[in-house]
């Protein structure tokens, strides 16, 4: 958790881990991270957006972007608030076969 929330390394998580009496190698952290990481990050994403829709000063954007994909150029969809934060992505093939 402290890893999601806060920018800190993986030796860092051992290291305060290791304070409070877990001695584990940084590769387990990262091994957690793998397995939980997305859990958490949505669930702290969740309770935030949900917090924030409420507010009058709350506000989103659409960004559109060409990238490629294995290979192949795509369209990605994102919705950021104010703050950076992507909200929801998507991606969608081209309506046609030639982009700009």
């Amino acid at each position: 958790m402290m890893y999601v929330r806060f920018p800190l390394s993986l030796r860092n998580v051992k290291d305060l881990l290791f304070e409070r009496g877990i001695d584990i190698c940084h590769e387990t952290v990262r091994m957690w991270w793998n397995r939980f990481g997305p859990l958490f990050a949505g669930d702290i994403r969740g309770r935030r957006v949900s917090r924030m829709s409420g507010s009058r000063h709350w506000r989103w954007h659409l960004d559109e972007l060409y990238v490629k994909l294995n290979g192949e150029m795509v369209y990605l969809w994102r919705a950021l608030d104010y703050e950076g934060e992507i909200l929801e992505s998507y991606i969608t093939k081209p309506a046609t076969s030639r982009l700009p």
